[in-house]
């Protein structure tokens, strides 16, 4: 999430999973007086035994690595949609989303009635995030979270909002665990604390996480009806209108184009159709009647012409999931391509 995801606008998760394979581990926050002040403030604030917090928070470890991979990264060369599409449209994915829906058809099929939310694209985010729950993370959300939370790295340039909002995940951790009555210490995940097949942050679980199969708990890590009612759930709430396309073709009047006009609120649906039309966008077909705001989204392809769509209010509410529209695109073509071998093999 996602590099690291822009969690406070994404709110639901932080980063892809990260293997933790053999990660060097430092202290103890038990030894931190620091940490055991938040510990007895976490306490007090929700009225939770102020013992077992303190023996929670003080179970979690520094973890150097998650605070190296929080920070940004080098400076890269020209974004590349080519290549950022190939990370995730693949065989292996698109496999393991075929066997996802025909095991989960019903449930799939009851979310997309519930909430109105395609069932494709629910197998999108899911076969992105994690592989079908191939690839959850392997690091302890207590020891990340806690990292984050008490050492973040004081060089990133937004050092205090992150540290604030992954303290405030960090809580929602406790909390979680408590109402579950689960072991803090149980939950793995992503090197920002992102949980289960969906990677939704602790704050997400509390708020749109849904027991879709209806046995009493919600689990984002053994059952599938929760994932897929969750996901749901998230987008429903996060706008999804139900059979609005995500995105349409566009061409471009080159007599007409103000394209820094057009790219300056960036994926944020803007524009109406005549809007487009008179700052040089071509339309065509359903695009035309489309009865809501569009954006003019572009995918830089490094050397070569950048590719430009025109983005719906549900393309926009991918991007909840993940402040990114390669992010979304991707969603939206893995979604395809499940779809289609669906439908093409026996």
């Amino acid at each position: 999430m996602p590099a690291a995801r822009r969690a406070a606008l994404a709110p639901h998760r932080a980063t892809r999973a990260n293997p933790a394979k053999n990660v060097a581990k430092g202290p103890l926050y038990a030894g931190r007086a620091d940490a055991m002040q938040v510990a007895d403030e976490i306490a007090l604030r929700n009225q939770l035994d102020r013992a077992w917090v303190r023996h929670s928070v003080g179970q979690a470890r520094q973890l150097p690595l998650v605070a190296r991979l929080i920070l940004p990264g080098p400076p890269t060369t020209a974004k590349n949609w080519g290549v950022y599409r190939s990370r995730f449209i693949d065989p292996l994915r698109i496999s393991a989303g075929v066997a996802f829906w025909r095991a989960n058809a019903a449930t799939l099929a009851r979310a997309e009635r519930d909430y109105g939310v395609a069932a494709e694209i629910i197998v999108g985010i899911i076969g992105i995030e994690t592989i079908y729950g191939r690839d959850i993370g392997n690091f302890r959300v207590l020891d990340a979270l806690a990292t984050l939370a008490f050492d973040f790295p004081q060089e990133h340039p937004r050092a205090a909002e992150r540290r604030a909002f992954f303290l405030a995940e960090f809580e929602q951790l406790l909390l979680l665990s408590r109402r579950n009555k689960t072991d803090p210490l149980r939950f793995k995940g992503s090197y920002a604390g992102a949980m289960g097949m969906p990677q939704f942050m602790p704050s997400s679980w509390a708020k749109y996480a849904v027991d879709f199969d209806g046995d009493g708990k919600i689990d984002l890590y053994g059952s599938a009806a929760d994932v897929i009612g969750s996901v749901a759930h998230y987008f429903k709430l996060f706008g999804w209108q139900p059979g609005m396309a995500t995105h349409y073709p566009v061409r471009f009047d080159p007599a007409l184009l103000s394209l820094d006009t057009l790219l300056a609120p960036d994926i944020l649906p803007t524009f109406s159709v005549a809007s487009l039309a008179a700052k040089g966008v071509v339309l065509d077909g359903e695009a035309l009647q489309h009865p809501g705001p569009l954006a003019l989204v572009e995918l830089q392809n490094g050397d070569a012409a950048p590719s430009y769509f025109a983005g719906t209010e549900n393309f926009y509410t991918i991007t909840r999931y993940n402040w990114s529209s390669y992010y979304a695109m991707a969603v939206i073509e893995l979604a395809e391509a499940v779809a289609r071998a669906m439908k093409n093999r026996p």
